[in-house]
């Protein structure tokens, strides 16, 4: 039961399974109160920066919702860790300014 748990809760949100990577996100100083408050993934690790900004490092198996979420802070937020999940954001944001110019 145990190794079933394990696989399952690895990953972050509703895709389950073996987390395979490690995210390393930096909050602005505004949402970052709020952040620090949140359960992102029962491994998160936080630690609030000199100059007010937040780090969030957790594990994850698929980008696709942890990317949603990271741009529930666009602009407030940045991938500093991961190059997957960065270009995988990045590639969202663009495609949204090219539909909104």
């Amino acid at each position: 039961m145990k190794t079933v748990e394990a696989e399952l809760d690895g990953g972050y949100g509703i895709f389950s399974g073996r987390a395979t990577h490690r995210a390393t996100l930096v909050f602005d100083a505004g949402p970052a109160q709020w952040v620090a408050r949140e359960t992102w993934h029962p491994e998160q690790q936080g630690r609030w920066l000199d100059d007010g900004r937040y780090e969030l490092r957790l594990p994850y198996a698929d980008g696709t919702e942890l990317a949603m979420d990271v741009l529930r802070y666009a602009g407030q937020a940045e991938v500093v860790g991961d190059v997957a999940l960065r270009d995988t954001v990045k590639a969202r944001l663009s495609a949204a300014l090219r539909r909104h110019a």
